[in-house]
């Protein structure tokens, strides 16, 4: 069996993860969410919880900050399905954690590489914008940028998401 990666990109509230766990939940196999979201504040956890409602009970949920690679090879199954959400905070977390990005993005892609389920990403499209007026806000765009790149170098499939609108740049 060919192990078929997703890559799922677009702006915010774009629908990314409406569509992505659509596509997790069609494949008919176990499903595990990876979440990457920390709930700093009341306003994210209130995300987390809409989130995790969504999801319903069929959903395990593998709370995922920083480790993302660890987890594929962990959680990766031919009778599992893994939606990882989202990379964009995953970069978050690892710059904030003076962890380097490059790296563990390689150890990301090497995972997928050996994954024997398919994997579902959703990461958000930092780089449409204006240019960020501050040296964290140009690093966390530039970072960002590099692990979309990557991980969408090394995914079969890549859907960009405009106003819940799925459009196939790759596969």
């Amino acid at each position: 069996m060919t192990v078929q990666h997703l890559l799922v990109i677009g702006g915010a509230r774009s629908g990314k993860s409406r569509y992505a766990q659509q596509r997790a939940e069609a494949t008919g196999l176990r499903l595990f969410f990876i979440a990457t979201a920390q709930a700093f504040d009341a306003e994210m956890r209130d995300r987390i919880d809409r989130h995790q409602a969504d999801r319903g009970a069929d959903w395990e949920t593998i709370e995922c900050p920083l480790a993302l690679a660890e987890a594929v090879v962990a959680h990766a199954a031919e009778d599992a399905v893994l939606l990882v959400d989202c990379l964009t905070l995953w970069t978050s977390n690892l710059i904030l954690s003076d962890a380097d990005c490059i790296s563990a993005t390689t150890r990301l892609v090497a995972a997928l590489e050996r994954a024997r389920g398919p994997v579902i990403l959703v990461t958000n499209e930092v780089g449409l914008g204006i240019v960020p007026d501050n040296a964290l806000a140009r690093r966390f765009r530039d970072e960002a940028g590099i692990v979309n790149q990557r991980v969408a170098a090394a995914v079969a499939e890549v859907q960009l998401l405009t106003a819940g609108i799925p459009l196939r740049l790759k596969g």
